[in-house]
């Protein structure tokens, strides 16, 4: 993962690094080609200036009374010291009139070395052209002092409408390339057969931008135009895109097409400060991009950190958590193993407090067989003996059937669940608390199939006895006792329902009533733990408990517990 991520960190930052590169670049050669358009339109308004400077100056001289005087055959002293005046004011090189023929006949360096008087000049093509009645221009390598110029001249008009000769001027514009050099510039000037006339590399001058034709080799030969160059092609290509190669080096390249006699003037920018202005824009790019990548960095192992942090501190707050729970699971358990404890205390005493106030109800029902036997046996120790012995065997039988309903609160009881005939329980439970029906109408509605559930008998007929008790309670005092107990099934599940005349439950909910302590009998008639056993047991049977007040008057309790399954009570 991490060999990935760091291919991935080194692809982003080329990706970047590129991106930056091809803008900057863009944006900076267009800037440069912006200030070298400038610079451009600037030189060749400098050439077009240069060129057209002296324009006038030959249409003024041909109109010059001496200058007419001196074509029609008058002395030419007079017209050089002129014309030699003329040129020292005017900075040019030269100042000449020339007769019809092309002779030289004064001249501003007439008596110099390299006097042109005396030259005859009728090949060049700016002769021909005044000679023509027009004005003659032409930039060739001078004839006589093997110097470069431009040449202008105007044609010597008389009276008569003739021409007598042509005046004409030479220009050195050497300057330019001198300025283009100081100013570290990469121009050049070339006519319009592609022939270089000035460049600010000498290496350039007359040069060719392109190869020459036949024809153009003969007219340049012709006119002498460039004596003693061969005009060899010059090492440069363009693509027409305004990129360049010349001399080996990739430059931007502008053309200025708007010149004099078909000219063109070449601007060449160096592509080097585009090259290092980008580079260090890229470098730039780079330098943010990664700062920018330590910060995402130092961010996210903040987070990390942070997030360790947390997760440390819920750690120690998890397994604290931890040490707690088990604490509280411990002393749960140990609370549900004291509960437990005191529900089988609580169940131990509720049987205890039955038994006792059933032993009080057991010794008043003994009390009569007690005392009959008693008038039985004093009967027949006075000699009446005969029909004794079956009358104390049905006393006997009687006093075993009381003392049987004893077992119950006498026995500890079993945890041991099996099957349960409902009939049964609620007779045992009848049975019970027969001793205290005395005076109370039952009314008992029992099916005569069994009704079974899987459940403890003893605590079912505790449950029982405890509820048939409380509505004996109750019915204390009543007028009209009437008990009646119904014991049913149906979806799955059997009850049993007592409903008395008592004085019904009041204000209290059951659940109220099932709260340990919690009775509603008279101080010391009871502890209130009956129902909260009740309940009790039957929760542990899967059960519920409800009650009601009766419309009426009294209270129903219902028992409700699911019924066995029956292929398990036939097991059972």
């Amino acid at each position: 993962m991490k060999p990935t991520r760091t291919l991935l960190s080194i692809l982003l930052l080329l990706a970047i690094a590129t991106g930056a590169y091809l803008l900057s670049s863009r944006y900076f050669r267009s800037e440069e080609v912006t200030r070298a358009e400038g610079r451009l339109s600037l030189y060749r308004s400098t050439v077009v200036a240069e060129l057209n400077r002296f324009s006038h100056l030959t249409f003024v001289l041909s109109q010059d009374p001496i200058v007419l005087a001196t074509a029609q055959g008058a002395d030419t002293d007079t017209l050089d010291a002129r014309l030699a005046e003329f040129a020292a004011e005017a900075g040019l090189d030269a100042i000449y009139l020339m007769t019809p023929e092309g002779l030289t006949i004064s001249a501003s360096n007439a008596g110099a070395e390299g006097s042109f008087v005396g030259q005859n000049y009728g090949f060049r093509p700016y002769f021909r052209e005044a000679l023509a009645g027009g004005q003659g221009r032409f930039y060739g390598i001078g004839a006589t002092t093997g110097l470069p110029g431009y040449f202008i001249a105007d044609p010597v008009i008389g009276a008569d409408g003739t021409v007598q000769g042509v005046i004409a001027i030479k220009l050195d514009l050497s300057d330019l390339e001198q300025s283009w050099r100081e100013g570290g510039e990469q121009v050049l000037l070339a006519n319009a057969d592609g022939v270089v006339l000035l460049a600010s590399d000498p290496e350039w001058r007359y040069r060719t931008l392109a190869p020459l034709q036949a024809g153009q080799r003969a007219a340049i030969r012709d006119a002498r135009q460039f004596s003693g160059q061969t005009l060899d092609l010059l090492d440069w290509q363009s693509d027409g895109t305004g990129r360049a190669r010349i001399g080996g080096d990739e430059v931007i390249h502008l053309t200025g097409h708007d010149l004099p006699h078909g000219w063109e003037l070449h601007y060449f920018a160096s592509l080097g400060p585009v090259t290092t202005r980008s580079w260090l824009a890229t470098v730039l790019a780079l330098v943010i991009a990664g700062g920018i990548g330590v910060l995402v960095l130092l961010r996210r192992n903040r987070l990390i950190r942070a997030a360790l942090n947390r997760s440390e501190a819920e750690e120690a707050a998890l397994r604290l958590a931890n040490d707690r729970l088990a604490v509280e699971i411990e002393d749960r358990r140990t609370a549900e193993r004291r509960l437990e404890r005191t529900r089988d205390e609580l169940a131990r005493a509720s049987r205890l407090a039955a038994l006792g106030e059933i032993a009080a109800s057991v010794t008043h029902e003994l009390g009569q067989p007690i005392t009959a036997m008693r008038n039985h046996l004093a009967a027949a120790e006075l000699g009446g003996g005969a029909g004794v012995l079956p009358n104390l065997t049905g006393l006997v039988e009687r006093m075993e059937g009381i003392t049987r309903q004893l077992k119950f609160f006498s026995s500890p009881g079993q945890d041991r669940l099996g099957p349960v005939d409902l009939r049964d329980a609620v007779q045992e439970a009848l049975n019970l608390v027969a001793p205290n029906m005395d005076g109370v109408a039952l009314d008992t509605d029992m099916p005569d199939r069994p009704v079974m559930v899987q459940g403890n008998k003893l605590r079912i007929e505790q449950v029982l006895t405890n509820i048939l008790r409380n509505a004996l309670d109750a019915m204390e005092g009543a007028r009209d006792p009437a008990l009646s107990v119904t014991l049913g099934s149906d979806g799955g599940t059997a009850w049993v329902e007592t409903a008395d005349r008592g004085h019904g439950l009041g204000e209290a909910s059951l659940s109220d009533l099932t709260e340990p302590f919690v009775t509603s009998r008279a101080s010391g008639q009871g502890m209130g733990l009956g129902l909260a056993i009740s309940a009790g047991i039957v929760k542990e049977h899967h059960g519920v408990m409800r009650a009601w007040n009766r419309s009426g008057g009294g209270a129903v309790f219902r028992v409700e517990i699911p019924l066995a399954e029956p292929a398990q009570a036939a097991a059972e």
